[in-house]
């Protein structure tokens, strides 16, 4: 048996063998397919897949498109709201490549869209159109089937192609439920919550609170410029602006910019090779932008308004010593209290209704209509309006400069406060045989005086006598410096610091002898008040600065600002600009001097500082009288401070004078000149009529009030 066992192993050895071989054989054979597979598949996706992959890798690109956020409120010191947003909604659309597609037309070479996406997009702007026909407002103009196309903007003239386009504004409660009801049918179409600007219909403060423009046309300002430059390479989407956004443009919404705007959300939208939209990944909403509150108080500014434009109309229709005004067409005026420097006034008349620029555009006619009062003469030569010779805002000072003359003289020891001259109603200055004559207003001969009734007089000849010509023999052709540098510490000549856009610095005209004749002309025309112009704002800083012996502050206009919930962000307290160090007597014996006798305050219940003016400056072939006064009551303790300029006014008792007495009386309404508001009376003289109330009939009546003191 074993036998037969030996002799049966070499068979089993060699069916082994070849089954190990078929086996590898098997083996190398299937690795070889599978080489085989992945390389052609490798070649398959390299040369067959690749450009869709591609696309597909591209479609996976995320942009983001911003969001606006609603801006915050323009608050009047009393709460109105003198800029606000109100919710609206507007109709969007993301274009895909099937309404956008193009080729290149054969006979003209020129890129047009393919018939079926141009037949997709006349579609779309057809049945948009019907359905803003039959849902929208009835009161409003309905949109044009070329007015929907232009807005989808088909050939990206004025949007990336994955940017959302804004097709209609302000959707009526019927447009928002259709095109909700129907969102299917309109594949893209979103509506989407935003915001449209409006200003009080009162006009209050308009050029004050400025103005919005759309940004795309905004971009000549420098904040602008540096908003685009720093968001350039900036990651953060909430500081793009869009191009269809609202920014300020002058005012304090565009001082205010950055706060009032807040932070704008973003979308984020996939978007594929041909950079349209394929999807909206996230949404991030947007942060209301904060609020400012305003030092102006709504009444008394209505009231300042009312009574630049009551004043210049009595100027048309009353003689002052037998002459009449008509040319005597703006007039700004300014009041700021002397202890805190807020500003409850500033108006630059006449105004227009600010909402004409809530739109984005503006109708010719209009903007033909406000080209000349849309800025703020009160700070700027530019505007509001032109005098009927074509004088501007900003002015000559006039005899509101003789208590500043009289201050530099007292200071650099010219004169004391016990001095004495004889006004003989005239004086000569310059070289002997080429003398130049000044005299005082009207030719009066005032006789005896000190520096106090120098001042109540207003007498030029002391001026001239007693300051320009004694500053000019003490530092010759320097005194022009010493005079600028006492202007510039009272505000005259430099920034108030009010942070306003295009406050203009005034202009310093005495510096230009070649024109005056001389340094020592310059500082006679100086000291009297005809050289050296600047803004209403300049000239309540100044009066301020007396007021408050030396301290000139900040006028402010903003009390706070606070956010969307309220809560305090920022507070602004009074801020001292510089102090001018001088003996008090010489303030005591200045304010003394500041008692002009003006017929508009003969009733006014409070001692106050005041100085009545009457700059002369040359226009349309003759020289033009424009009246300026300044004033602050009450005297000892003053609390509120007033400019007010009347270009071709006349003599400033009878223009200017009546505009800043219904200014006092109103602030005595609101706030009380001794701190006690005469509303807050109303109750208790009720039975005797309307006590206390600003009044009506300040302006002037008498046709020979002008004493001629100027």
């Amino acid at each position: 048996m074993s036998l037969f066992g030996k002799q049966g192993s070499p068979a089993d050895e060699s069916t082994s063998k070849s089954s190990m071989g078929l086996r590898i054989n098997i083996f190398f054979f299937s690795t070889f397919v599978i080489f085989c597979v992945i390389i052609v598949r490798l070649a398959v996706l390299q040369f067959v897949e690749g450009p869709t992959l591609s696309d597909v890798e591209t479609s996976r690109e995320v942009k983001n498109v911003p969001l606006a956020a609603m801006r915050g409120v323009i608050f009047a010191d009393g709460g109105e709201k003198l800029a606000y947003s109100t919710p609206v909604q507007s109709l969007y659309i993301t274009l895909t490549k099937e309404y956008t597609a193009k080729e290149k037309d054969k006979a003209t070479g020129d890129t047009v869209l393919k018939p079926e996406a141009q037949a997709k997009s006349d579609a779309l702007a057809t049945n948009l159109t019907a359905a803003f026909s039959e849902y929208g407002a009835e009161d409003k103009v309905k949109m044009t089937k070329e007015e929907v196309i232009e807005a989808m903007d088909l050939f990206f003239k004025k949007n990336q192609g994955y940017t959302p386009r804004r097709i209609k504004v302000d959707l009526s409660q019927k447009e928002v439920a259709f095109f909700m009801e129907h969102k299917d049918d309109y594949p893209g179409l979103e509506v989407v919550e935003e915001s449209m600007r409006h200003y009080d219909k009162d006009t209050v403060a308009v050029q004050t609170v400025g103005y919005i423009k759309l940004y795309k046309y905004s971009n000549s300002l420098p904040i602008y410029q540096n908003i685009i430059n720093a968001t350039k390479n900036s990651p953060d989407p909430g500081l793009t602006y869009k191009d269809d956004e609202f920014v300020g443009f002058d005012g304090l919404e565009l001082q205010y910019q950055r706060e009032l705007r807040g932070e704008n959300g973003y979308q984020e939208i996939s978007i594929n090779a041909q950079n349209m939209a394929e999807k909206i990944e996230k949404v991030v909403p947007p942060t209301k932008g904060n609020d400012i509150w305003t030092t102006i108080n709504k009444n008394i500014q209505l009231k300042t308004e009312e009574a630049i434009t009551d004043q210049i109309s009595w100027l048309h229709k009353n003689p002052v010593l037998g002459k009449y005004h008509p040319d005597a067409l703006t007039g700004y005026a300014v009041a700021m209290e002397v202890d805190t420097g807020k500003v409850v006034a500033m108006a630059s008349m006449p105004d227009y209704d600010t909402n004409v620029w809530t739109t984005g555009s503006i109708d010719p006619d209009v903007w033909n209509e406000i080209m000349d009062n849309y800025q703020n003469g009160a700070i700027t030569p530019y505007a509001s309006g032109r005098s009927g010779n074509g004088l501007g805002s900003v002015l000559f000072m006039g005899s509101t400069i003789k208590p500043l003359s009289v201050l530099i003289g007292l200071n650099e020891g010219l004169i004391t406060t016990s001095t004495t001259y004889t006004d003989r109603g005239v004086t000569k200055f310059g070289k002997e045989g080429h003398e130049t004559s000044v005299r005082n207003a009207s030719g009066h001969v005032y006789g005896t005086m000190d520096p106090a009734k120098a001042i109540k007089q207003s007498s030029n000849v002391f001026m001239v006598d007693m300051i320009g010509k004694k500053l000019y023999t003490k530092f010759q052709d320097k005194g022009l410096d010493v005079w600028d540098e006492y202007m510039k510490e009272f505000g005259l000549g430099v920034p108030t610091k009010s942070g306003l856009p295009k406050e203009h610095l005034g202009l310093i005209n005495y510096s230009n002898t070649n024109e005056t004749g001389s340094a020592q002309a310059s500082l006679v025309y100086a000291s009297f008040g005809q050289q050296g112009s600047y803004t209403t704002l300049q000239l309540a800083q100044y009066v301020s600065t007396i007021a408050n012996k030396g301290e000139r502050i900040k006028p402010q206009l903003v009390s706070k600002i606070t956010d969307y919930k309220g809560n305090i962000v920022d507070t602004f307290d009074r801020e001292v600009l510089n102090k001018v160090e001088m003996n008090d007597s010489y303030w005591n014996e200045v304010i003394s001097g500041m008692d002009s006798d003006v017929i508009a305050f003969s009733d006014f219940p409070y001692d106050f500082a005041r100085k009545t003016g009457t700059s002369q400056q040359w226009a349309d072939k003759a020289m033009r009288d424009n009246g300026v006064f300044i004033a602050f009551a009450p005297r000892n303790k003053p609390k509120l401070a007033v400019a007010v300029v009347i270009p071709e006014g006349g003599f400033g008792s009878s223009s200017a004078a009546p505009v800043a007495r219904k200014i006092f009386d109103a602030y005595d309404w609101e706030y009380g000149l001794d701190g006690v508001p005469k509303k807050s009376l109303q109750s208790t003289t009720s039975t005797t009529g309307d006590a206390g109330k600003p009044k009506e009939d300040s302006a002037a009546t008498d046709s020979t009030q002008n004493t001629g003191t100027e």
